[in-house]
């Protein structure tokens, strides 16, 4: 009967041998049969999970060079989590620092790979807003907007919503593509793309939870120089119409707003880019 270090020792060597076959010894005791089912076993359960899971990258990958990125990964990459739904972000973690900016991959891998896990990581989300602070049909000029915590505003160098087999950009284009990706009240995962006007709404209602929508609509009309800032809010309360109507934004919240925060718009703001 084997020692319990004896034990754990073996269980480590085979495990080694079943993540990297071409470089690990096999047990010796094993029969190369029975080492094949196990490395079979142990590939294809991951490929194909991975597979569901990013299923855009895996169509636009050839296999040769699909096998070779999943062996990669069981080679490389020590998950943190024993859990199989948590696999996907430990793969997204291992494109983005072990596998960064690997010459053999398209360049625009991690961010599609993100762009797939995003929709994983929200269908699976639990998140929720809290209905005591929310007034579903609160004014968003008067109260402060509430985003949806099911509503992830992203930025990208490639248009990741666009790729597949027939669409694989060498190069970004000029612009990056900002996008809302969210879950509707009917648990369907959706995005929009927005533009980066949109986008600075959405940012500066996450970061400044005591000013009403009209404050924040003035506060982007002095960033943009804009003579006519009613203009903007005009603008602005039809667009947070449209998010209000597709669950990117809730309502309003009931929070404290400062005194005069929808008075004078605010100059001198500098711009940050949620990335």
């Amino acid at each position: 009967m084997l020692e319990p270090a004896d034990f754990i020792r073996r269980q480590l060597a085979f495990a080694a041998h079943l993540r990297d076959p071409e470089t690990a010894p096999a047990p010796a005791d094993v029969e190369e049969r029975r080492l094949a089912i196990y490395r079979d076993l142990v590939f294809n359960n991951l490929s194909s999970l991975l597979a569901g899971s990013f299923p855009v990258l895996h169509r636009i990958l050839p296999e040769a060079h699909w096998r070779e990125l999943i062996w990669d990964f069981l080679r490389r990459h020590r998950a943190r989590s024993p859990l199989f739904p948590e696999l996907p972000e430990e793969f997204l973690d291992f494109l983005g620092s072990v596998r960064r900016d690997d010459p053999r991959d398209p360049p625009f891998l991690l961010e599609l790979a993100h762009y797939e896990w995003v929709e994983l990581a929200l269908r699976n989300s639990e998140a929720s807003a809290d209905p005591e602070t929310i007034d579903p049909d609160g004014d968003p000029l008067l109260g402060h907007p509430a985003v949806s915590p099911l509503a992830w505003n992203l930025t990208y160098r490639f248009p990741v919503h666009r790729l597949g087999p027939d669409v694989q950009p060498e190069s970004p284009p000029p612009e990056p593509t900002h996008l809302v990706v969210y879950r509707t009240p009917d648990e369907r995962i959706a995005f929009l793309e927005i533009n980066g006007v949109t986008q600075r709404l959405l940012i500066l209602l996450g970061e400044e939870p005591a000013l009403t929508g009209r404050a924040v609509l003035n506060r982007i009309a002095a960033e943009l120089g804009h003579p006519d800032p009613e203009q903007v809010i005009l603008f602005g309360s039809a667009l947070m119409a449209d998010l209000r109507a597709c669950g990117v934004l809730l309502g309003t919240e009931t929070v404290p707003v400062l005194p005069g925060a929808d008075e004078t718009p605010v100059t001198n703001i500098g711009h940050r880019r949620a990335g």
